[in-house]
């Protein structure tokens, strides 16, 4: 795709401009009830699914080389949602607040140092709650992918294999402050949002950190009814779909077309590897 302006972003120089699509900033810094920035994403089709020559690609990620879904045009959130901007939603009295880290050590809110880590431990209906707080919503899986993908068609959208260069995982090599520990890239936790480089349209953290909701219900055929152009009406079912893989998820899971569920409320379970970003129409 081409014909798209890149701009300078007023503010931080670690931010890469978008090849194919359009960054809008905004005045998050001061009103966290807007997101840092926005990038604009086209419509058009992409390949979505099992990228080619991907022997590791489950039954529902479809066929090797994927499908051509068409999808249209939506902004989204270059970052995942930070525990500083959820904690201004529940100042408001529009969000309820999730599982802390009083509750476990691995939920984000209530952590010291942590105001700059995505939030998690966050159920789906908490995470819809926080965009419609913005006048956004969740991303559709389409949309997700296509984003992430950024018109990549290898597995990862920098190419076939990942490591914790390019993203906060076990990458079964790494380890950092906690000894023995590979999660979060030898922290055992996530990191701050944006500590790796963002992919070709200028979005962090699409692999890795934490794991974000989508809007859709998990349907085994899922690919199959996008591809008809049926983007958001599945049925309901037990689980929700999440992307993304998380800080202490292996490479396989942090595939572009790796489809993770869950069931939309945690219950008993802690969604320590859980979080979100917002999009808009």
């Amino acid at each position: 795709m081409s014909g798209f302006k890149q701009f300078s972003l007023p503010v931080s120089a670690v931010l890469r401009l978008s090849l194919c699509g359009l960054l809008v900033s905004s005045s998050a810094f001061a009103d966290p009830s807007k997101p840092k920035s926005v990038i604009f994403v086209p419509e058009s089709s992409f390949q979505m699914g099992c990228s080619l020559n991907d022997a590791d690609c489950e039954s529902d990620e479809g066929k090797p080389g994927g499908v051509a879904v068409f999808v249209p045009a939506f902004y989204i959130d270059t970052h995942e949602v930070m525990v500083s901007e959820y904690q201004a939603c529940m100042d408001a009295g529009k969000c309820s607040r999730p599982k802390d880290f009083a509750r476990n050590k691995y939920c984000n809110l209530g952590a010291r140092g942590r105001s700059e880590h995505p939030i998690n431990c966050v159920d789906w209906a908490e995470a819809k709650a926080f965009c419609k707080w913005r006048g956004q919503r969740l991303p559709y899986e389409a949309e997700w992918e296509k984003a992430a993908r950024a018109s990549s068609l290898s597995r990862y959208p920098w190419g076939e294999s990942v490591s914790c260069k390019q993203a906060i995982l076990d990458d079964g090599e790494t380890m950092g402050s906690v000894a023995g520990e590979g999660d979060g890239c030898g922290e055992d936790r996530t990191w701050p949002v944006g500590t790796r480089a963002a992919n070709a349209l200028g979005l962090f953290d699409m692999h890795g950190n934490v794991g974000e909701w989508t809007m859709n219900w998990y349907a085994k055929d899922g690919l199959a009814q996008y591809v008809t152009g049926n983007l958001t009406d599945q049925k309901p079912s037990p689980r929700k779909v999440v992307r993304g893989g998380s800080w202490d998820e292996m490479a396989l899971n942090l595939r572009s077309s790796f489809r993770n569920i869950k069931a939309p409320v945690s219950g008993e379970s802690v969604y320590g590897s859980i979080g979100f970003r917002c999009v808009k129409d």
